[in-house]
C-alpha cells in the first residue's frame, strides 16, 4: 500500500491500531477507506456500492468495540469491505473473490474477526441472539454482540423470527439497522414503507433529539438506564400520535434508536458508545447512501451493485465492444415477456432479484403481473404456490443458491399438492467469484428426490425458451435451471417457440466408444472435448446425450446408450452426490446392464470462488477433463 497516498490507512492492520488514532482523524480515515475500496474494486469487481455506504459504520463498530472478542455479524455479507479492510486483510484485499484469494464475504475459517459466515441475506439477528445468549451462560457478561443488518436483508422474515424471540430475552446485542432502502433493486414491501415512515418525520425526529439531547447527554453514562425509561415512554407517546402507530420493534420487545445519519462516523460512535451501556436487546436505525463518495454509483445505485470495471475517477464502466451471446438471465427476461402475452394466466415472482433474473424486463411492461416479494424465498414459494390453486401460472426466477431457503415450501406446498409452478432456476452450477454461499450446486440432487416434480436444464438459449413455453401446458411443477452468464448463439433471437416433449432427450453424436451423457451446460463442452480427442490422434469416438430432462429421465436414451456402450461417462454442473450421475447409476443397476460409470461434476465438497473456467478444471468437467474422462474410459472398455 502507497503509505503516501494512505497516510492512516497504511497505519491500520488491525482495529487495535484504529482505536489509536483520535477521534478527529476518523473522518479522514473513511475517505482513505472509501478511495481504497473503489480503487480496487474498479479493477477487481465485486460489490461496490453497499460497501461504500457501509464505510462509517465498520469504522464505529471497531473504534468502539474490543473485536474481535466483540462478535460483529454482517448481514448481507457483501456490505463487510470496509471490515475487511480493518482486520488484517488490507493488503490481501486486492485478492477478493479472485480463486485462491480473500471471499467477497465474511468467512469464519478466513478470519477470527468474521464471527459468522454470511452470504445469504436475514441471518444475522438469529445468529447473533445465539452468540449473545452464549455469552450469558458463559459468564462473559461483558462481551458485546453486533448485528448489521443492510442491503434488504430487513425484509426477510428471519430477520422477524429472530426478533421475537430476542424480545422475549435478556440477551445484551445491538441491532445495526443500516438502512439505504435498496438490495439489488430498490426495497419493496410494507415493512421498507415502515421503514420509510420512521426515518422521514421531522416532526418526531426534532421531538426525539431534543428528549435526547436533554435528557442523556447531560447526564453521566450511569445514568442513562434510568433515564431511557423514560425517554422509551415519551418516544412511543409522541410516535403514536405523530405517525398513528407504535413502534414494532419497542412492541417486540427491543429497544429502538433512531433514526442515524449512519454516514456520520462520530455520531455513529457517540451513539454506540452510549448504547452498548444499556442491557438487552437494542436496534439502532442509521439512515446511510448506497454507493456513497462516487458520484456515478450514488446515482445509479442499482448498476453499481456490482459494476465490474470502471473508471475510478469518473465511474464510466468498461464495455466488452465484442459481439457476444445473449446472458441466459436475458433470454429469461425476454422469453417470459413474449409468452405472457399469450397467456393472461401467466405471473412473473421475484425475491428481490428483479434486475438480477432480468425479470425487470416484464415489471416494465407488465407491472400488475410481476411481482417483487423481498429477500423472502419461503413466502415466494408459497406465494406462488397460492396463485397456482387458483388457475394462475406462476414463473418464479430465483438464484438456485436461494431456493434452497425454500425447500420446505417446494415439498410441502407445491409438488404434494400438484401445483404447476414454474420455477426459473438461475445461477445454477458454478457461478464464479461469489463463492461457495453463492454455487447453484444442489438443486439437481435436492429437486429431484421430490415426487412430482419437473427437472430440466437447457444446454443453450433455444432450449431454455423453448422449456419456458413448454412450461405453461404442464400439469405438475416444473424446474427448469440455467447457468450464469452467456449462452453460444451470437444469433440468438426470440424465434418461434416450439414445445419440448417431457421427459424427453436428444442423442446430439453417434459414436461407438464411450457414451457421454450430459446435462444443461456441461453438454456445450463436448464438443470442444471432441475436439481435443480429435488433435490427439486418439481415434476414440464417443456417443453424446443431451438428457433435457433429469425427472422424469429419457429411458429410451438411457437404454441405447448402455445397450451400445461399456463405458459412460455423466457430465453436470451439479454435486455428483444424488444428480444426473446418481440417476444413470441407479438405471444401470436396476436394469441389471454392464455397463461402467464414471461421474464428473461438483465433488461433495464446497467449492471456493475464482473464475468458472478455473473452476470447472479444478472440478475436472470442463473439456479437458471429459477428454481425458474418456481417453481413461477407453483404456478400460
Amino acid at each position: 500500500m502507497d503509505s503516501a497516498k494512505y497516510k492512516l490507512l497504511s497505519q491500520i492492520l488491525r482495529p487495535s491500531d484504529l482505536r489509536n488514532l483520535k477521534l478527529e482523524q476518523l473522518n479522514d480515515v473513511c475517505e482513505e477507506l472509501r478511495k481504497y475500496i473503489i480503487e480496487v474494486i474498479s479493477q477487481h469487481p465485486g460489490h461496490l456500492g453497499s460497501s461504500l455506504g457501509a464505510v462509517e459504520l465498520a469504522v464505529a463498530i471497531h473504534y468502539v468495540f474490543d473485536t474481535p472478542y466483540d462478535n460483529v455479524v454482517w448481514d448481507v455479507g457483501h456490505q463487510a469491505y470496509a471490515h475487511k479492510i480493518l482486520t488484517e486483510r488490507r493488503d490481501k484485499f486486492t485478492t477478493i473473490r479472485q480463486f485462491g484469494g480473500i471471499s467477497g464475504f465474511p468467512k469464519m475459517s478466513e478470519s477470527e474477526y468474521d464471527s459468522f459466515g454470511t452470504g445469504h441475506a436475514s441471518t444475522s439477528v438469529s445468529a447473533a441472539l445465539g452468540m449473545a445468549l452464549s455469552a450469558q451462560f458463559k459468564g462473559e457478561f461483558t462481551r458485546q454482540t453486533i448485528a448489521v443488518v443492510g442491503d434488504g436483508a430487513a425484509t426477510g422474515g428471519m430477520i422477524y423470527e429472530a426478533l421475537n424471540n430476542a424480545g422475549a430475552t435478556k440477551a445484551n446485542m445491538i441491532i445495526i439497522l443500516n438502512d439505504n432502502g435498496i438490495a439489488i433493486d430498490k426495497n419493496t414491501g410494507a415493512m421498507n414503507d415502515y421503514l420509510m415512515s420512521l426515518s422521514l418525520s421531522k416532526k418526531y425526529n426534532n421531538f426525539r433529539d431534543k428528549i435526547w439531547n436533554g435528557l442523556v447527554n447531560r447526564n453521566e453514562r450511569l445514568h442513562i438506564e434510568k433515564n431511557h425509561f423514560v425517554i422509551q415512554q415519551l418516544k412511543r407517546g409522541m410516535k403514536a400520535s405523530i405517525l398513528g402507530k407504535n413502534n414494532l420493534f419497542e412492541d417486540l420487545g427491543v429497544r429502538y434508536f433512531g433514526t442515524a445519519n449512519g454516514n456520520d462516523v462520530l455520531q455513529v460512535i457517540d451513539i454506540l458508545q452510549q448504547i452498548k451501556e444499556i442491557k438487552g436487546p437494542k436496534i439502532l436505525h442509521c439512515i446511510t447512501v448506497k454507493g456513497r463518495g462516487l458520484a456515478a454509483a450514488e446515482q445509479d445505485q442499482i448498476k453499481f451493485h456490482a459494476p465490474g470495471i470502471f473508471n475510478p475517477e469518473t465511474g464510466e464502466t468498461v464495455k466488452d465492444s465484442t459481439q457476444c451471446p445473449p446472458k441466459f438471465q436475458d433470454v429469461f427476461g425476454e422469453t417470459i415477456v413474449r409468452i405472457a402475452e399469450e397467456n393472461g394466466d401467466i405471473v412473473g415472482i421475484s425475491p428481490a432479484m428483479l434486475s438480477g433474473s432480468s425479470l425487470d424486463k416484464m415489471m416494465e411492461v407488465m407491472p400488475d403481473r410481476c411481482f417483487d416479494v423481498g429477500i423472502a424465498e419461503e413466502h415466494a414459494v408459497t406465494f406462488a404456490a397460492g396463485l397456482a390453486a387458483r388457475k394462475m401460472r406462476p414463473y418464479l426466477a430465483i438464484y438456485s443458491t436461494f431456493l434452497q431457503r425454500g425447500y420446505d415450501q417446494v415439498i410441502h406446498d407445491v409438488a404434494l399438492q400438484k401445483l404447476p409452478v414454474v420455477f426459473c432456476i438461475d445461477r445454477a452450477g458454478l457461478v464464479g467469484e461469489d463463492g461457495p454461499t453463492h454455487h447453484g450446486a444442489f438443486d439437481l440432487a435436492y429437486l429431484r428426490s421430490i415426487p412430482n416434480m419437473i427437472i430440466s436444464a437447457p444446454m443453450d438459449e433455444f432450449q431454455l425458451q423453448n422449456l419456458m413455453f413448454s412450461a405453461q401446458y404442464t400439469t405438475l411443477p416444473m424446474a427448469i435451471r440455467y447457468p450464469r452468464g452467456k449462452g453460444s448463439n451470437i444469433n440468438w433471437r426470440l424465434d418461434k417457440l416450439s414445445q419440448i416433449a417431457i421427459g424427453r432427450g436428444r442423442k446430439l453424436v453417434e459414436g461407438k466408444d464411450v457414451a457421454i451423457i450430459t446435462i444443461g451446460k456441461p453438454g456445450t463442452f463436448v464438443s470442444k472435448a471432441l475436439e481435443i480427442l480429435k488433435e490427439r490422434n486418439t481415434g476414440i469416438h464417443p456417443s453424446h446425450y443431451d438428457m433435457i430432462f433429469l425427472k422424469p429421465i429419457d429411458v429410451d436414451l438411457l437404454e441405447d446408450a448402455c445397450t451400445k456402450h461399456k463405458y459412460i461417462i455423466t457430465v453436470e454442473d451439479g454435486t455428483i452426490v444424488g444428480g444426473l450421475g446418481s440417476a444413470v447409476l441407479e438405471y444401470v443397476s436396476d436394469r441389471g446392464y454392464d455397463c461402467k460409470v464414471k461421474r464428473l461434476g461438483i465433488p461433495d465438497d464446497f467449492i471456493g470462488q475464482g473464475k468458472p473456467a478455473e473452476l470447472y478444471h479444478l472440478c475436472g468437467f470442463d473439456a479437458e477433463g471429459i477428454a481425458n474422462a474418456v481417453i481413461s474410459a477407453s483404456l478400460f472398455r
